[in-house]
């Protein structure tokens, strides 16, 4: 269980494909503190540490990615170089800053514009069919494994839907939500109590 509080962003220094996709992912951790078979989230996927190395503030992880993942999340994401949003599995006490995140996509968005407005930025992000009944205004969504607030939500023709971001400049520097760019595809997980009560609903149907 994560809270989308990212605490790094990685780099992916090698990947390798086996009978699944190994990468080696570089990041500022003190490997004394990754244990083995620890959950790290990884641009909001959730993965299991297999191997670790490094010294403290230039350490590096492996983890193995399924078939599954890569094929649920932003195609390419996996590659050499790529950079991920790093955050640890939260711990028995551990605040609890953003929201409850399991660390499982459920679909892949598109930014569809990016706006200043002030010293932050607008971004409305394009959420495929299957998402648009989880996503209400003020509810909350993971983006690339980032807890956000939803502003507003907008109903398309074709069953998919439209949501606002307001990306304040913190946000932007210490994730990698400041490099996305109009077009980015982004890995999305709706808000489990969503899912919850839209289960329970169509259940009452």
């Amino acid at each position: 269980m994560f809270t989308g509080i990212v605490t790094a962003v990685g780099t992916i220094r090698e990947a390798r494909q086996g009978g699944d996709l190994r990468a080696v992912i570089a990041c500022p951790f003190d490997p004394a503190g990754i244990a083995m078979g620890a959950s790290i989230a990884c641009s909001g996927v959730c993965l299991t540490v297999v191997d670790k190395g490094g010294v403290a503030g230039d350490a590096w992880f492996a983890v193995d990615i399924s078939a599954e993942s890569v094929a649920r999340t932003v195609p390419g994401r996996w590659g050499q170089g790529s950079h991920l949003n790093l955050e640890p599995a939260l711990k028995l006490g551990d605040e609890l800053g953003g929201h409850i995140v399991t660390g499982h996509v459920d679909g892949v968005g598109t930014v569809a514009s990016i706006t200043p407005v002030g010293d932050s930025h607008r971004f409305v992000i394009a959420a495929p069919k299957e998402l648009a009944p989880y996503l209400a205004p003020k509810g909350s969504i993971t983006v690339d494994g980032v807890s956000l607030t939803v502003n507003e939500v907008s109903d398309e023709a074709d069953g998919t839907c439209r949501f606002t971001l307001n990306i304040i400049p913190h946000t932007a520097e210490v994730t990698t939500i400041g490099a996305l760019r109009e077009g980015g595809a982004v890995n999305l997980e709706i808000d489990v109590l969503a899912r919850y009560l839209q289960r329970m609903q169509s259940l009452r149907g």
